[in-house]
């Protein structure tokens, strides 16, 4: 760290401090004032300094000093963050909570990781003492929680000599539990952690091409508008759509190893919902809780507004941590216009020239840039990892167009748009189907050509395509009534009808149907594919659409999703075959002529 002497306030504008600071440069951390309040420096001017302050500036006065910190915004990266829940800077709430009760103090500085706890390190058998080490090997393993094994790596900027590394046994994090000679000869202790900028994507070798899709259980996701691991997504939606179950079903669900939830900027009771609800949850793949591949990263509304920017980066820096352990990582960020209103909030504090909305001219470029830290590479120590960003988008008053939407649009592969009307319907998850898409379908469809069935991505066209045909005709119903409809026209509808509740509708709060394998998501569309073509052979044959719209197993194919679990698969095709029957009995007399 560099030694750099103090500076002064000259001018304080909300959370922008004008300071003269000769030497800091750009993006460095600063404490301000008798209580140390946490700034970082984020413009310059000859010897002055423009600080954007972290907590509220009340009582800053000019002439208080400035202490510079001789790094930028750093995370403590090691072991004792899953189960964690941070504020947007990295202080974990629950010590926040001992030390200063329900409203943080302004000043606290916390360190991330519990310094008084020890843990069971078991080191490299691959390592030798005099061996060259080179960032991202792995140092040995710390057991994290009771599934995820957490591997301690020498950290990416350091290259030398391997002069000691410690025995198995019980290490606190400050711990030195390995020294490298680096080329100039200084030697660097290693501890069971270390820190990173957030600013800063952490290196990897390559970058590979996403091959497995994330997979969630939620049928309108998987099947329709699949998302890859690495893959960039974005969940837009008005207030009131279902945002929040949408997103905690992917956390829950998802088949990834680690899970993020970085709460940004959204209201302070929401995410209390969140906060008491995820530790509560099981996780469905070791039965034990959620929270032990998990961590919560809280920014509210109501706390500072550049805290709100830097929580994102926050967020990410820690999922790029456990992407550089070879862990699959999905980070979901709740919401990224927040994020977009804080650059807007400081930008016009600076008085940099507004453009649409009044967002800063950069407000693409940050979203890309955010976006971009996504992606499945090959790890500086070999492995492959991956980190799935999902950012929630909350467009006020459901407008799509506005430019926080409009960006992540083109920047995102896959696209869950969220509908008001839909979810006023109950129809739940309410994910459109008209303005949703996914770049990922095709890659997607190689993954279950081979793991599921090879006729899922032309079933999966059939579904969509009969639903658009429906959303036509149902214009035309609107006008004139179904009697101005063909028979194969009323029986699209009622096919598109039945993909609706039997296939995309799914309750987050149903024992059977929460989840659904990919077995079971192809077995439901390829029932309600071969009913809706069953039912067009037998209008060829004459049958009257009116027979067909009675027949009382369609109803019972409307309930198979919650009949059969994902673990009754041969139950749900001998219905499927009790369907063929059905079909079977009704179109015999027309077939022998007896019209």
């Amino acid at each position: 760290m560099v030694e750099r002497s103090e500076g002064v306030v000259i001018d304080i504008n909300g959370p922008l401090v004008q300071a003269r600071l000769p030497g800091s440069p750009t993006g460095e951390q600063v404490r301000l004032g008798a209580l140390g309040l946490t700034g970082e420096v984020i413009g310059r001017s000859g010897d002055e300094a423009v600080v954007q302050v972290y907590e509220s500036t009340e009582q800053l006065a000019p002439g208080d000093k400035v202490v510079p910190l001789g790094h930028p915004l750093v995370v403590e990266l090691g072991p004792g963050m899953l189960g964690q829940i941070f504020d947007g800077t990295q202080r974990p709430l629950d010590r926040i909570a001992l030390q200063s009760g329900d409203h943080i103090a302004r000043g606290l500085v916390i360190p991330a990781l519990d310094r008084d706890r020890v843990w069971g390190f078991t080191p490299n058998p691959a390592l030798r003492v005099g061996e060259r080490l080179k960032g991202g090997e792995r140092l040995g393993t710390v057991q994290e929680t009771s599934t995820i094994e957490h591997r301690v790596l020498v950290p990416p900027d350091v290259f030398g000599e391997l002069i000691q590394l410690s025995p198995a046994g019980d290490y606190g994090v400050e711990t030195v539990i390995a020294r490298v000679r680096e080329a100039d000869g200084q030697v660097r202790d290693l501890q069971l952690f270390h820190r990173w900028p957030v600013r800063t994507p952490r290196p990897y070798t390559q970058r590979d091409h996403a091959v497995a899709p994330l997979l969630t259980g939620q049928r309108i996701l998987d099947t329709f508008f699949p998302l890859l691991k690495g893959g960039k997504a974005a969940v837009p939606g008005p207030f009131g759509a279902g945002k929040t179950m949408v997103q905690q079903q992917i956390a829950r669900w998802a088949n990834a190893d680690i899970v993020i939830y970085v709460g940004c900027g959204e209201r302070g009771n929401e995410l209390v919902d969140i906060l008491e609800t995820f530790p509560k949850l099981t996780d469905p793949h070791s039965g034990k809780s959620l929270m032990e591949r998990t961590f919560l990263v809280a920014n509210t509304s109501n706390m500072p507004v550049v805290a709100r920017e830097a929580s994102i980066y926050v967020g990410v820096t820690m999922a790029e941590y456990y992407r550089d352990q070879g862990y699959d990582v999905v980070m979901v960020a709740d919401s990224t216009s927040r994020w977009a209103e804080a650059l807007r909030e400081v930008a016009g504090r600076l008085g940099q020239m507004p453009v649409e909305e009044g967002y800063p001219a950069y407000l693409s470029s940050r979203l890309s840039a955010f976006y971009e830290r996504a992606g499945r590479v090959e790890t500086l120590g070999g492995e492959r990892g991956s980190v799935t960003l999902i950012g929630a988008v909350s467009p006020p008053g459901g407008d799509f167009s506005e430019p926080v939407t409009s960006h992540t649009k083109e920047i995102v592969q896959t696209f869950w748009a969220l509908s008001k009307e839909l979810a006023d319907a109950r129809h739940y998850p309410s994910v459109s189907w008209t303005d949703s898409f996914s770049g990922y379908v095709g890659t997607a469809a190689s993954w279950w050509r081979e793991q599921v069935d090879p006729s899922w991505e032309q079933k999966r066209a059939t579904a969509l395509g009969l639903l658009a045909q429906a959303d036509e005709l149902s214009r035309i119903v609107n006008l004139v009534g179904p009697e101005a409809l063909s028979p194969e026209q009323r029986w699209a509808l009622e096919g598109a009808g039945l993909i609706k509740e039997a296939v995309l509708q799914q309750s987050a709060l149903d024992e059977v149907d929460s989840f659904a394998s990919p077995q079971k998501q192809y077995a439901l569309l390829d029932l309600i594919v071969g009913i809706y073509r069953q039912g067009i052979l037998a209008l060829g044959l004459g049958v009257p659409v009116q027979l067909l719209l009675e027949m009382p197993i369609l109803g019972r194919a409307r309930r198979a999703k919650s009949r059969y679990a994902s673990s009754e698969l041969e139950q749900l095709a001998s219905f499927g075959v009790e369907v063929k029957h059905a079909f079977e009995q009704l179109t015999a007399e027309y077939r022998d002529g007896h019209h």
